[in-house]
Order: structure tokens, then sequence, then C-alpha cells
């Protein structure tokens, strides 16, 4: 078996710090309008037909980070994180937000047929997402004990990606 040559090892090294800058720039740019320092303020009606607001709900999770997961019906990467969401809500208090999903029955709808079992906040024309500056889904937003926003992640979160937000949040 051969090995690797030096120049070979050296030009793999330089690909990968290459393909990590350009994946940093695009997360920037992505959250380029993301405001920084308290989570807007945040109302609307759930799924269900009740009445949410982030502060109020903020404050049923005392000394706790909470998450507002963005996502879309029609959105595959959304589909692929479903399980990870799910998971983490078990352990996390967590909100999903159905951005531009249709109407809280339609959203109703989606969740029952994929089974899932979510808080779910209705946002049918974006209104909610355009506050947090973000321009699609998913996008996984941590909210510490204070309502300070400590960090967005657009595009594919792993659970595991998730969960360690959420406790760097708890933790600093």
């Amino acid at each position: 078996m051969r090995r690797p040559s030096r120049a070979s090892l050296k030009r793999w090294l330089w690909d990968a710090v290459i393909l990590l800058a350009v994946f940093l720039a695009i997360q920037a740019w992505q959250q380029r309008d993301v405001p920084k320092g308290p989570a807007p303020a945040t109302a609307g009606i759930l799924a269900d037909g009740q009445t949410f607001d982030l502060k109020t709900w903020r404050t049923s999770h005392p000394d706790q980070p909470v998450a507002l997961h963005f996502w879309a019906e029609w959105c595959p990467i959304c589909s692929t994180e479903e399980g990870s969401v799910t998971s983490v809500l078990a352990d996390w208090p967590v909100m999903t937000v159905a951005m531009q999903s249709g109407t809280a029955e339609q959203v109703v709808g989606h969740l029952r047929k994929k089974g899932l079992d979510w808080p779910t906040l209705v946002d049918p024309a974006g209104h909610i997402a355009a506050s947090y500056g973000l321009k699609g889904v998913p996008a996984f937003v941590v909210i510490d004990r204070d309502g300070t926003i400590r960090s967005v992640s657009t595009g594919f979160t792993s659970e595991l990606g998730m969960r360690l937000r959420l406790w760097w949040a708890e933790h600093s």
C-alpha cells in the first residue's frame, strides 16, 4: 500500500481550509441581518389556536435557554432535521416556527401527517422569521436565560449541534 506524499497531504489540508472558509463565509452572509442582543418581541398564534408570547414562554422555563426552530413544510432539509428536533424537544424547551407553510389548519395537517407532536408557532407570511433577520429555513435560534440571542445556525443543524448550542448558552 502506497503512503500519501507530503505534498498531497498539504494539498488536502489546503483544500479543507478553503472549504471551511467558504462554509463560514456563506454562514456569515446568511446571518448578516440577524439582530445582536435581546431577542425580538415574538408573539402569535400556535397551530393549536393558543396565543404565544416569547417573554411569557421564557418565564415558564426559568434559568434555562430556549430555542426557536424555524422550518417550512416545503423544505427538504427541514424534513431531514425532524428526528433531531423531536429528540431535542424531549430535553430542552424548543418552540418550532412554521414559516410560510400555510394556515394553522394546514400546519396541523402537515404535523399530523408526519407524526410530529411539536409546539408550533404559525408564521404564514414569514414576519417572525424576518424579525430575526432570517432569509430561509431551517434555522435554529438559541436565546439565553436573559433573553439574549446566543446562537443562530442556518441550514442543516445536527442534533448534537442543537444540543451543544443550548448547553453552551446554559453554561456560559
